[in-house]
């Protein structure tokens, strides 16, 4: 299990736009499942549906990234502070079948597909409270600075 500390180490995002608060399982080189409170307070609703706050898709998808993203990290075992960085590189088959909404927790699920040349493909799904919010499969690169 990770808490918001240990996250901070694998991830360079920062407030607001870090997604992953929490790491509840994880099996290096497998999969990973964490989550992300949605509080009223996030900073998206004040401009995204204010009257009847909604959490955007892309940001939805960035947390699958980010979760996937700590998954790669640790199963490397580098972190961005070794002079590396996991890189969103594209996005397939994306599909959203529910609203996020304040008081939701989206439930964060990865899993390694493949990984070749620098390359990781995740299987990624987003949930609450059981159901299906979003998938999508999402391909990170890892590249030194």
């Amino acid at each position: 299990m990770m808490d918001v500390r240990e996250i901070r180490q694998y991830l360079p995002h920062r407030y607001p736009f870090l997604l992953v608060d929490r790491v509840v399982e994880l099996e290096k080189g497998k999969y990973i499942k964490g989550y992300k409170n949605i509080s009223v307070n996030e900073e998206v609703f004040n401009g995204h549906f204010p009257e009847a706050p909604i959490f955007p898709g892309v940001m939805i998808v960035e947390a699958m990234a980010q979760v996937s993203g700590i998954l790669g990290f640790k199963t490397l075992g580098k972190k961005p502070e070794d002079g590396f960085l996991y890189l969103f590189a594209g996005i397939d088959d994306v599909r959203f079948k529910r609203q996020v909404i304040p008081g939701d927790r989206l439930e964060l699920e990865s899993e390694v597909v493949s990984e070749r040349r620098g390359i990781w493909k995740f299987s990624c799904r987003a949930s609450v409270d059981g159901e299906l919010a979003a998938a999508a499969n999402v391909l990170c690169a890892v590249k030194q600075v």
